[in-house]
């Protein structure tokens, strides 16, 4: 089997997959929540008032064809109207997603960049003082609460020092740069901790196997040892840490883009939240769910493409 035939064999058991998501969120959405009628119209709405938005809702069809209406939103990404704003769902998805990625993609990649290097070094310097440091660095990091490091870098880089800026975000390049370098650089502190010592923990384990010895003993030097050998055979479990971080992110980023007043899909799905905006709330579950599921359809694409021993079949 090629690549390609793999790629789109996997992407086939998306559809099974999703499918099963929008059971859940059908569930919790139309079935567990409670009647939207008391949102919208009141504690004091008339029976007729009552009836007449479900119509309008569509919560007066049969449970499979609501069903249908959660399975064709998520394939189609045709979300309607927000409660609270009025607005159309998928427009604001857009607009928001900009100051969003602005944070995320920076973050998600130099976070991971960082701790695998020093994963590498203090892999290349075992038992000397700077493998000593970068443990007890880490240590450190996952010690301390992430609300204390982010309340200490608000209070002291932007308030005292004034450095950064925690407000009033703009849109468009490069006028958010100032407005997003701060939540970066501390969501990049709060996660170094446990991705260095991981990254610590797998890199060591290869370092010290027979095929390693058998390179350096052939003459190979030492850097590239690390980086042709260790590092390359370690690629599986870091790609697999780099997927699991994908809902720790999206949870960062609704408590960062609340704390630094980013107008990011964060933001919006907290104030849909407070609001009870559950067509918002709905949108973003199914997004997220949408984007967890091709990430994990990449990662294992990605298993094949770093570890060709992995058969495709």
């Amino acid at each position: 089997m090629n690549l390609y035939a793999y790629i789109f064999r996997r992407l086939l058991y998306v559809i099974p997959v999703l499918l099963g998501v929008c059971l859940i969120i059908f569930v919790l959405f139309n079935l567990v929540a409670p009647d939207p009628a008391y949102t919208l119209l009141g504690k004091h709405a008339t029976l007729k008032q009552i009836a007449e938005l479900h119509h309008e809702l569509g919560m007066d069809k049969p449970y499979f064809m609501q069903y249908l209406d959660t399975v064709k939103t998520a394939f189609t990404f045709d979300f309607g109207y927000s409660w609270s704003s009025k607005q159309n769902i998928w427009e604001m998805i857009k607009t928001g997603a900009g100051p969003s990625l602005a944070i995320t993609g920076p973050l998600f990649v130099f976070s991971n960049i960082i701790a695998i290097s020093l994963a590498l070094l203090v892999a290349f310097y075992r038992g000397k003082l700077i493998d000593k440091f970068v443990l007890i660095l880490s240590i450190a990091g996952m010690s301390i609460p992430s609300l204390a490091v982010v309340l200490f870098g608000q209070y002291f880089f932007a308030y005292k020092l004034g450095w950064f800026e925690i407000s009033g975000y703009e849109f468009g390049f490069p006028n958010f740069i100032p407005y997003v370098i701060l939540p970066i650089i501390l969501y990049i502190v709060i996660s170094f901790g446990a991705d260095t010592r991981f990254y610590r923990t797998v890199i060591l384990d290869e370092a010290y196997q027979d095929y390693v010895r058998t390179a350096r003993s052939k003459g190979l030097s030492e850097l590239k040892v690390m980086f042709k050998h260790v590092l390359k055979n370690s690629m599986i479990p870091i790609l697999t840490n780099i997927i699991i971080q994908i809902p720790s992110l999206i949870l960062g980023l609704l408590f960062a883009e609340s704390f630094f007043s980013i107008p990011g899909l964060g933001a919006m799905t907290i104030n849909a939240i407070n609001n009870s905006d559950f067509p918002v709330i709905k949108a973003m579950t199914i997004m997220s769910a949408v984007g967890f599921i091709l990430f994990g359809v990449l990662t294992d694409v990605l298993y094949t493409v770093v570890d060709p021993r992995m058969k495709l079949n």
